[in-house]
């Protein structure tokens, strides 16, 4: 049924799913007050795992893809500049939102000073990866529209499964340090599943920019790579390494990547 939507339905409906997985891991809360951190790190490195993998067999790939069949010469350039771009929009918007890294102390936040309150600091720290993901599927479901070789609907599905997955410890991520600082259970499982929220809106963006032509596509799914896999690098990975399951973490990531790869090769 999904097939007939509007590619833009598509990744909103998507992104539902997503969103709706943050909101399954957050509701963690209610049956637990304290996660173990070996768990949590290696949660982390799972979803570090699965965005890397996915930036390059959904994302890279098809830009190059494209790429070649688009332009004759300087095939490479639009992966190239796409990726970097999108790994400064990350950047600048790391340096101006205010977010706090999960069980940093409040003056260890990140981003333009501010009075706000620890929990939405948390908050916007997930919330600000969650923009890349959201583009992502956005951009993957609208490339479906030029019925390009690289890029299907089980594609775009199996990409909405994989980002999907590593959302769930993302949910836990938010709720189980909420409720750790004494807030109801209730109120931790609200601001972990409202971590989410971003990325229907971010996957409409996503859609609808591929969509005002074909020759935005290898700029727009670089770019969507570049945002996810400077998200990896400079908070999942750090964070699922500071606590000493640097082995545990480790491998849960390449358990990741290898999920991510299988759905995607399976899928296309």
């Amino acid at each position: 049924m999904i097939e007939n939507f509007n590619p833009i339905l598509q990744a909103f409906l998507a992104t539902l799913f997503t969103w709706f997985v943050t909101a399954l891991g957050a509701a963690i809360v209610f049956a637990i007050k304290n996660i173990n951190r070996k768990i949590l790190d290696g949660m982390l490195g799972f979803a570090a795992g699965v965005m890397i993998s996915a930036s390059y067999w959904s994302l890279l790939a098809p830009s190059i893809e494209l790429s070649k069949e688009i332009y004759t010469n300087f095939t490479w350039f639009p992966s190239v500049i796409g990726f970097l771009i999108g790994s400064i929009f990350l950047w600048f918007l790391d340096k101006i939102i205010p977010h706090l890294h999960l069980y940093n102390k409040i003056d260890k936040a990140e981003g333009i000073k501010t009075t706000w309150q620890k929990t939405m600091l948390l908050i916007l720290a997930v919330t600000l990866h969650n923009i890349p993901e959201g583009l992502a599927i956005g951009v993957a479901f609208g490339a479906i529209e030029y019925g390009i070789p690289n890029a299907s609907l089980s594609g775009a599905i199996a990409l909405t499964i994989g980002i999907g997955l590593q959302n769930f410890p993302e949910g836990i991520a938010v709720s189980m340090p909420l409720r750790g600082e004494g807030m109801s259970k209730l109120k931790s499982f609200w601001y972990g599943q409202l971590s989410g929220i971003v990325e229907p809106i971010a996957s409409i963006i996503g859609a609808s920019i591929v969509l005002l032509s074909r020759a935005i596509l290898p700029y727009a799914l670089s770019f969507a790579a570049g945002a996810m896999i400077f998200v990896v690098v400079e908070e999942l990975i750090p964070e699922s390494q500071m606590h000493g399951n640097t082995d545990f973490a480790t491998m849960s990531a390449i358990f990741g990547f290898i999920i991510m790869m299988a759905l995607d090769v399976a899928f296309s």
